[in-house]
């Protein structure tokens, strides 16, 4: 990602933060709303214009370039051996989800039956594998970047399909804090990417929400999971009814 790029999406995080939209900026600029999400999309922002929406979120140009540089030396992804490290060692686990979902020393130490020297060595795990910092008063400080996800196929997610999966799935989804939609239909190989990429951007969406929410207590927020998946797959059921493709014949 370039500089410009980095920049940009760094703004663009400070604004869901400060739940500031596009039509703020539109009116900040004196520009149509259309406008503004033409000149992110394009990245033509000027300097000046830059410095305007700083000003408006409380921050001087050199804060927001600043935070850009210290997100692009956050961790984006662990190896896995780091990974193995996790999923083998269940309390591990929960104190690592825990401190990437926002929680403080305290919260883990309330929420769950860890003591405090436990919460103490599993952070300082944490610490020693660069997911967060451990600060005076037991202080966590992340140091994941924005865009930071397990490894596709690694550890954690073949624990993830191995023991949560089920668990997960053994809903009704009718709570008022549930949903599944389950779609279906025939997409060409460029349809599909373009699927993907929307998905993509919805997991961006989640995370920004997260970000946004984070100034709320504990109390108030719940663990929320969203499972986004794209396959070409038809389920095995219907397999026994396929036709099977004419076999060439090889004789002479």
């Amino acid at each position: 990602m370039s500089q410009t790029a980095s920049l940009l999406a760094t703004l663009k995080r400070q604004l869901r933060a400060q739940g500031k939209t596009y039509a703020d900026v539109a009116r900040w600029l004196g520009l149509s709303e259309a406008s503004v999400k033409r000149l992110f999309a394009e990245r033509h922002l000027t300097l000046a214009r830059l410095e305007c929406i700083c000003e408006h979120l409380g921050m001087e140009l050199f804060e927001l370039t600043q935070m850009m540089q210290a997100e692009m030396h956050r961790l984006q992804q662990l190896t896995h051996t780091q990974e193995q490290r996790i999923a083998d060692d269940r309390e591990l686990f929960l104190v690592a989800v825990c401190v990437l979902n926002g929680y403080s020393f305290d919260d883990i130490h309330r929420q769950y039956q860890l003591s405090e020297a436990q919460c103490t060595t599993h952070l300082l795990a944490l610490e020693k594998l660069g997911l967060i910092e451990l600060l005076p008063g037991n202080r966590i400080k992340r140091r994941v970047a924005a865009n930071f996800r397990w490894r596709p196929g690694g550890p954690i997610q073949q624990f993830f399909q191995a023991h949560i999966a089920g668990d997960f799935f053994r809903s009704r989804f009718e709570a008022d804090s549930e949903k599944l939609v389950v779609l279906n239909g025939l997409l060409s190989r460029a349809g599909n990417q373009e699927w993907q990429q929307i998905v993509q951007r919805l997991a961006k969406e989640f995370h920004a929400l997260c970000e946004r929410e984070q100034v709320l207590p504990i109390g108030q927020r719940f663990g929320t999971t969203s499972v986004l998946a794209v396959r070409q797959w038809q389920h095995g059921l219907f397999q026994d009814y396929a036709r099977q493709p004419p076999s060439r014949d090889v004789s002479s």
